[in-house]
């Protein structure tokens, strides 16, 4: 297969591999085709927890007028310890997206 590449996009692969990065042009390009299933995938994530994450919305959304609000610092740390623990689990399962 041939593909006709931009300019920018010759430039671009260019300096991935002359970073040292990267050993060939083939090589970026399997980097950006798995970046580009990764986005796929976690759109696809979002879309089948599309009714579920509303659902957490709405409910925020109510929390908030009766004032049940939380520290902005403290959320914070919530989401981070969620975000590492998602991240250790897709780690040993990488899979496992819907975690």
């Amino acid at each position: 297969m041939t593909i006709d590449l931009k300019p920018e996009q010759q430039r671009l692969i260019d300096l991935a591999v002359q970073s040292g990065a990267y050993q060939n042009p083939g090589e970026v390009l399997d980097q950006a085709f798995e970046i580009i299933r990764e986005q796929l995938d976690l759109q696809d994530w979002i879309l089948e927890q599309r009714e579920s994450i509303a659902a957490h919305v709405e409910k925020g959304f109510a929390q908030a007028e009766r004032g049940e609000l939380v520290d902005g610092d403290a959320a914070v740390g919530v989401l981070r310890r969620r975000r590492a623990e998602r991240l250790n689990r897709l780690r040993k399962n990488p899979s496992n997206l819907s975690s």
